[in-house]
């Protein structure tokens, strides 16, 4: 009895490489527009507290995300700006750009895990309230909000290598808004009746000759 070697039907082995970029493009633009959302919502938090003393009492101090650092803001725009650029651009320049996505959800990471422990805007507060500019905060504490914006630049660096590896199997823009190098068809010419004049005349305003000869 032969043994018969069942053959791949071609179309199965191409709908894989298909089907993995959809599922890689799908994943991409929610975690890449969801951790922008979230990064961009932390640094409105609050993500540190702490007192300072002033004239023998002391006062709760409060600092925002934005106000310890602002480069988990600034990153998440830069890596929502690259998730829409990816779609723009082809080969080495979507390589580039995919590359830009995910070094921005990284330095959001890092950022945010270092500001969690930067009492630096609370010791400004600090100075500022007691007229001293040795002054610092004391019982500095952190809250949750500097490793949800870490959260969200996690979810950025997994839209960004995600178009690392699978970006060559996405689309692009339509390519009606890419000029190609190869001239357009010309169109042919309409049959032209010569005993109608308004005929001749839209001839004439396509530029085409009325008479039927060849401008060559």
């Amino acid at each position: 009895m032969e043994h018969v070697t069942a053959v791949p039907h071609p179309r199965t082995e191409a709908d894989g490489p298909a089907r993995a970029g959809r599922r890689s493009l799908a994943v991409a633009l929610l975690s890449g527009a969801l951790g922008a959302a979230v990064a961009l919502l932390a640094t409105r938090q609050r993500w540190s507290e702490g007192t300072a003393t002033v004239a023998g009492g002391s006062f709760p101090l409060t600092a925002r995300g934005s106000d310890v650092t602002g480069v988990p803001a600034a990153l998440a725009i830069v890596g929502l700006a690259a998730l829409v650029a990816v779609f723009a651009v082809r080969r080495a320049g979507r390589l580039a750009v995919s590359a830009l996505l995910a070094l921005s959800g990284l330095g959001i990471v890092v950022a945010a895990l270092v500001g969690a422990s930067d009492s630096g805007a609370l010791d400004e507060q600090a100075a500022r309230a007691s007229g001293d500019t040795s002054a610092t905060v004391a019982s500095f504490s952190h809250t949750a909000w500097p490793y949800v914006a870490a959260a969200g630049g996690l979810l950025i660096l997994l839209a960004g290598l995600l178009a690392l590896r699978y970006g060559r199997l996405w689309p692009g823009m339509s390519g009606r808004y890419e000029r190609g190098g190869a001239p357009r068809p010309r169109r042919a010419a309409t049959r032209v009746d010569p005993d109608r004049p308004e005929d001749m005349w839209k001839a004439l305003d396509r530029g085409e000759d009325p008479t039927g000869a060849d401008p060559a």
